[in-house]
């Protein structure tokens, strides 16, 4: 493996570049010097060129994502709090790829979309496409973990107006910003990550992804289950308790309001909610 934690970035000529992040600077991206790395991540063919380059804006770690699946009720005590019962098997649903954003992108949210939840997540990167991949074999397809914020309207999520699924209610544009590094699958150990949600600097969720129901192998190998997972899917693994949906006062999301997803070893995504007129 080419890198530790892959970055796609502008250096201060404008140019767009993939670079390797050390641990030590996660929480200083912009202004740091990293290595540049040569080739496409989804090709398998990434080589250190023995350059450097100063970060100059941190992009979405994906050029182009060709689909979001994401995992409802992962979390035990997420599905504790919406009291749900546990799922014998990952629940599914999907983002389109309009709605992946970047990780220090302001979010536009629609006038229509109301009671406005964040759900701070583990995603992976599919790094190769398969079809029917076994659970142990599931790792050889995986690229890397990244973090991300599945946002949602509990207003089209629930009835009467969801009309049965969640789609619409998560899907519209940039309601998946994901980044700001992708980790080494190699060096992740997906049940000991630290998960930290906040809103305005004031902690929502904070979890171990130890309390995951099914595990990132367990889901490839679901998901790819007679469906062909292509190159640079994401998959939102799904989110901890603390939503402000179940709040005993849901604190909804407002204009302005500023959402930041950190996972350890991943770094630190920072979305700013922008309401759209009403």
């Amino acid at each position: 493996m080419a890198f530790t934690n892959l970055i796609r970035f502008k250096d201060g000529q404008g140019m767009i570049r993939y670079g390797d992040v050390r641990e030590d600077q996660l929480d200083t991206l912009v202004n740091a010097e990293v290595d540049i790395l040569d080739g496409d991540p989804l090709k398998g063919d990434l080589i250190r060129s023995g350059r450097v380059a100063i970060v100059h804006e941190v992009l979405c770690p994906v050029e182009e994502v060709p689909l979001v699946l994401c995992i409802g009720l992962n979390y035990a005590k997420h599905a504790l709090e919406a009291n749900l019962p546990i799922p014998p098997s990952p629940v599914l649903f999907i983002k389109p790829p309009a709605s992946i954003g970047g990780p220090f992108d302001d979010i536009p949210i629609p006038s229509h979309a109301d009671l406005l939840d964040y759900e701070g997540e583990l995603c992976l990167v599919i790094g190769k496409t398969g079809k029917d991949i076994p659970e142990n074999e599931a790792d050889d397809y995986i690229l890397g973990y990244t973090a991300g914020n599945d946002i949602s309207s509990r207003f089209w999520q629930r009835p009467p107006h969801a009309g049965g699924q969640y789609c619409y209610a998560k899907g519209f544009d940039k309601f998946a910003p994901i980044g700001p590094t992708i980790r080494a699958t190699h060096l992740t150990n997906t049940s000991t990550l630290s998960l930290t949600t906040t809103v305005n600097g004031e902690e929502r969720q904070s979890s171990l992804t130890g309390d995951m129901i099914f595990n990132t192998r367990h889901i490839v190998a679901h998901l790819s289950r007679g469906c062909t997972l292509a190159a640079g899917t994401v998959i939102m693994t799904g989110t901890p308790d603390g939503i402000a949906g179940r709040m005993s006062t849901p604190a909804w999301l407002k204009n302005n309001d500023v959402v930041r997803v950190s996972i350890s070893g991943i770094g630190t995504i920072e979305n700013r909610m922008v309401f759209g007129k009403l």
